[in-house]
């Protein structure tokens, strides 16, 4: 089943930019190589903490392009490929060469503020068009506009090519009544890397994970505890964690990911206009909460 290539953790890449501000492939190169050794089960390429707002069309097919041919079959991919115009999405869809990918995730539309019905509609035409199953993506925090669990069962119940959700909408009854209504074989991802254990416990089958791009080994490790029902090994771990989390939005993401991945020397901390590195005062605390991990 193309579910259970998806269960566990999966990185929701950085796209590491050179000091000039273009994407640095060589450095892109080596982050694939410690994802892959780092023991994640797949790796999302171009989604939120890649930064796809800010790249145009051939910066995005070298990117995709670059992550497949390093991976070469290794692991899964996962293309992030969505927007506001449903048409846009359709053509994107359609015209990059999704070589090597496994599949698609697709955030909801943003700004538009479309109704439950738009948004419905607008999933059912990806579903159909869509030469990869699709993950569909709630994130009312960067969206303006929430995916109800009633929306998400009936998407999950008359579209489908739409297999999973990655969740990110931060309530937990929102996620329950997803969990407990959904249709068999469609699956919940955590959207949240602070919400993966108890999303774990209540039926969620894994993460699209930020954290995961700086500590892949330890993030992983404990989600396979959770998928285990080993939460005992896991909960330690998880609140380890918890505050390192809250560095890596509390100045906008990528940049505290970035950040730490940059202490670990694992890329530049460079990210484009207008989100900026992060400020002395946080940079600071984050060398702190390194030292305890």
């Amino acid at each position: 089943m193309i579910n259970q290539r998806f269960h566990g953790t999966g990185v929701a890449m950085v796209t590491p930019f050179d000091a000039q501000g273009g994407v640095d492939t060589e450095t892109l190169t080596s982050l694939v190589e410690y994802m892959i050794e780092g023991g994640v089960e797949y790796l999302v390429v171009l989604g939120t903490t890649g930064e796809t707002a800010t790249l145009n069309h051939e910066e995005k097919q070298c990117i995709f392009t670059h992550v497949s041919g390093i991976n070469a079959g290794r692991i899964p991919l996962v293309a992030g490929i969505g927007g506001n115009d449903t048409r846009s999405v359709v053509a994107d869809l359609k015209g990059f060469n999704l070589n090597g990918y496994d599949a698609v995730l697709s955030v909801s539309p943003y700004y538009n503020k479309p109704s439950q019905e738009g948004l419905f509609r607008h999933y059912k035409t990806v579903s159909e068009e869509s030469p990869l199953p699709v993950m569909m993506y709630n994130v009312p925090g960067r969206t303006g506009m929430n995916v109800t669990a009633e929306t998400t069962i009936r998407i999950a119940r008359e579209c489908p090519n739409i297999f999973a959700t990655k969740e990110a909408c931060g309530n937990m009854d929102q996620i329950m009544r997803i969990l407990r209504d959904k249709p068999d074989g469609f699956d919940v991802i955590s959207g949240d890397d602070a919400l993966t254990l108890p999303m774990i416990a209540l039926g969620a089958t894994g993460i699209i994970s930020v954290i995961a791009n700086a500590y892949p080994r330890i993030f992983s490790d404990m989600v396979r505890d959770c998928m285990r029902g080993d939460f005992k090994a896991a909960l330690p771990v998880h609140y380890r964690l918890l505050e390192v989390v809250d560095t890596l939005f509390a100045e906008g993401s990528p940049a505290g990911v970035k950040a730490y991945m940059q202490e670990l020397g694992l890329c530049a901390d460079h990210v484009r206009l207008p989100v900026v590195p992060v400020s002395d005062a946080l940079r600071q605390r984050i060398s702190r909460l390194m030292t305890g991990l």
